[in-house]
């Protein structure tokens, strides 16, 4: 018997299936991802699955009418050899996190009556994680009262961080391996006024802005440790004093673990506008501070770091619960 794995597309997706296969080193694990996305940059290589499955696949959201009816015909397509996957590793139960790349298989689950565990990253619902949740064996979601399981699914190292900040010596900008163009100029704006006070700049600037973001960096004579993608976000969070990110699900419960006082700053476009909820639901417990990008002003940004980062780092470490990973690899094993 196996445990099957699917879903992905972005790092969110793919940071749960890292965190939860940490506690299955005993079990048989299969991964089913798509050829998009990050699915094969993140385990393609890896070991830790028997077996590792691309398929040619495509979200349908954001498409023309034609480009909907392609997606959904290689999603089909996908299906139907997903069903022959789960019978010839003898799949005991279906893991899936979401996302496009996740559709084939979580759809197959249900159509073999294979036991399917689905975990929701994000405050706002995703349209398959809505659609296929009645059929869930279990459903999880740190927002939501129901769910069997409240911790956020993060990798130990995270917690393992986890530190009360007084003073902020470091900041960390925080826009995803892709970039966020509303942060990088902000973390420019701010950057001669942050050499005044002597604090240190980490900027994740995106893999495609890095030369860019740099030679801005160079001509203000500032020095700034600038990345895009990489497998040190944990001691870079660990460093940080101060954050100003994106509220992609991952992103701001690894920050929250890690105790780190964080301006968040959701993407404007992402669906059902889950970056803002997922922010606001540590705003509304005074442990995180939140601004649209139309509201960004650096005065403003640079008073948050007069506030009590003290209080909001002993608040999120007494409010984020630990062994999410853990809790959901004994469910699935259960099963």
């Amino acid at each position: 018997m196996s445990i099957i794995m699917t879903g992905g597309g972005t790092g969110g997706h793919l940071a749960i299936i890292k965190a939860v296969k940490e506690h299955l080193a005993d079990e048989t694990l299969i991964y089913i991802g798509s050829t998009k996305g990050q699915d094969k940059q993140w385990f393609e290589e890896d070991t830790d699955f028997k077996e590792k499955y691309f398929f040619e696949t495509r979200g349908v959201v954001n498409q023309g009418k034609l480009g909907k009816v392609k997606s959904l015909y290689m999603m089909t397509k996908a299906m139907f050899s997903a069903m022959k996957i789960i019978k010839k590793h003898k799949a005991s139960v279906v893991f899936s996190v979401g996302g496009f790349s996740a559709a084939p298989m979580a759809f197959a689950a249900k159509l073999t009556r294979t036991p399917l565990v689905i975990h929701e990253q994000n405050a706002a619902l995703g349209s398959l994680n809505k659609l296929l949740k009645p059929y869930a064996a279990h459903f999880i979601s740190s927002y939501l009262d129901e769910s069997p399981i409240r911790a956020y699914p993060i990798k130990e190292v995270f917690f393992d961080n986890a530190r009360v900040r007084i003073t902020v010596k470091t900041i960390i900008f925080l826009g995803g391996s892709q970039g966020a163009r509303a942060i990088n100029n902000l973390a420019l704006q701010m950057a001669p006024k942050l050499k005044e006070k002597g604090i240190k700049i980490i900027h994740q600037a995106g893999a495609n802005n890095i030369e860019e973001v740099q030679n801005e960096y160079k001509a203000l004579g500032i020095e700034a440790e600038v990345f895009g993608f990489t497998t040190k976000l944990a001691e870079y969070m660990n460093e940080a004093d101060f954050a100003v990110a994106r509220s992609g699900a991952s992103t701001l419960w690894e920050l929250s673990a890690t105790a780190v006082p964080t301006l968040y700053i959701p993407y404007p476009y992402a669906a059902k506008d889950h970056q803002y909820h997922n922010a606001q639901f540590l705003v509304e417990k005074n442990l995180a501070w939140l601004m649209r990008e139309e509201e960004i002003a650096v005065p403003k940004v640079l008073s948050l770091l007069n506030e009590d980062m003290g209080q909001v780092s002993r608040g999120l470490i007494n409010t984020v619960e630990k062994e999410g990973s853990q809790s959901i690899a004994m469910l699935l094993k259960s099963i």
